[in-house]
């Protein structure tokens, strides 16, 4: 008995007199956890999580979101079903492709567009209409300087907004997507398979940064204007040019650059389409739509122009999904880029505007 107490007083009383490094030591990855986790709070800011929380709860509160939301849920829905009825209609020929589940996702219907289409379109309004307002709103009403004369960092109230728009968007298309989902399955009776699922969710996190980088342009534009009106057109400018007008915009460059005449070349027609391709591929909808069509479509095996003579001898078949990351990686990694790069913009801008100002 005197000797398992004499044990049990000399093993907690060891690293006392060894010191805290090595209690670091006997404990590395408690350690090394606590010192990521003080770095991290170091880096967005005392008060972000209070920021956080009532962005959040402002958000799930505000009533022009939740119409918003429902206007967007309710039109994807509805190219769901029609998608499911044509899926559903032509059954033989849906179950050779072998994905059968991801074209309640990429197929239209005789009336609607796609699942797809519909959220590319309607989408970033989600991310516009969060943060049209966070900055200048919050300047207007009078609360930017009380929130900065409490104990909590200016860099917080940006990090907190930011972060609260991207915890709300994830969850909005959480909440869509499984819904979609379960309606596809309660429609064709067809449930997903593993790599359908692995590529929903890589929709899923490219979708998030899609909405989160017109989320990004929104808060740009309230750190940059004082009224919210203002930021909201500049921002609903931006989003019809790189929808609507952006593709027209590369075509006619094209056109300029490589003018193609009646009987024009093949290497001419190629030369054309490349320049325009990459032209368009400055406009964020369309590294989105290359990248999730790759995804939703696993047969797509390549995103620019090819010859015939290049097809001849391929065997069809489904592109697998680490060959699909690896052909979308740039568009990827460019819509990433321009989510942080966009905030990050709005950020030292916000760091920098004087207290007298804010």
């Amino acid at each position: 008995m005197t000797l398992g107490v004499l044990k049990k007083k000399t093993w907690f009383s060891w690293p006392k007199r060894l010191g805290r490094d090595s209690l670091d030591g006997f404990y590395p990855l408690g350690a090394r956890l606590v010192q990521e986790l003080r770095e991290w709070k170091g880096l967005l800011g005392e008060g972000v999580g209070v920021i956080f929380r009532k962005e959040v709860s402002d958000h799930f509160a505000s009533k022009r979101l939740l119409i918003l939301f429902g206007l967007v849920a309710i039109t994807c829905l509805s190219s769901v079903y029609v998608a499911a009825m044509t899926i559903r209609q032509s059954a033989a020929e849906a179950a050779e492709t072998g994905f059968v589940f991801l074209l309640l996702f990429s197929t239209s219907g005789g009336s609607l567009p796609s699942f797809l289409s519909f959220f590319g379109f309607l989408g970033p309004l989600v991310g516009l209409t969060l943060g049209f307002d966070s900055i200048n709103g919050e300047r207007i009403r009078g609360t930017l300087s009380r929130v900065l004369a409490q104990p909590i960092h200016r860099d917080a109230v940006i990090n907190g907004k930011f972060l609260a728009g991207l915890y709300t968007i994830s969850l909005m298309l959480l909440a869509l997507v499984l819904s979609v989902s379960g309606i596809g399955i309660r429609l064709t009776g067809i449930p997903p398979t593993g790599s359908e699922t692995s590529r929903l969710l890589c929709f899923f996190v490219l979708s998030v940064f899609y909405v989160a980088f017109w989320l990004s342009v929104s808060i740009l534009f309230s750190v940059l204007f004082k009224q919210a009106a203002t930021s909201a057109l500049a921002a609903m400018a931006v989003w019809i040019f790189f929808t609507v007008f952006a593709g027209l915009l590369a075509g006619l460059i094209a056109d300029a650059i490589v003018p193609l005449g009646s009987d024009p070349l093949p290497l001419e027609v190629l030369r054309h389409q490349r320049i325009e391709i990459a032209i368009s591929r400055l406009s964020p909808s369309t590294l989105y739509y290359e990248a999730t069509s790759v995804l939703l479509t696993p047969h797509l095996r390549t995103l620019g122009p090819v010859f015939v003579e290049q097809l001849e001898g391929a065997i069809p078949g489904a592109l697998p999904l680490r060959q699909a990351l690896l052909l979308i990686w740039p568009d990827a990694t460019g819509l990433i880029a321009a989510t942080l790069i966009c905030f990050a913009v709005s950020y030292v801008i916000f760091m920098k505007q004087e207290i007298r100002v804010l």
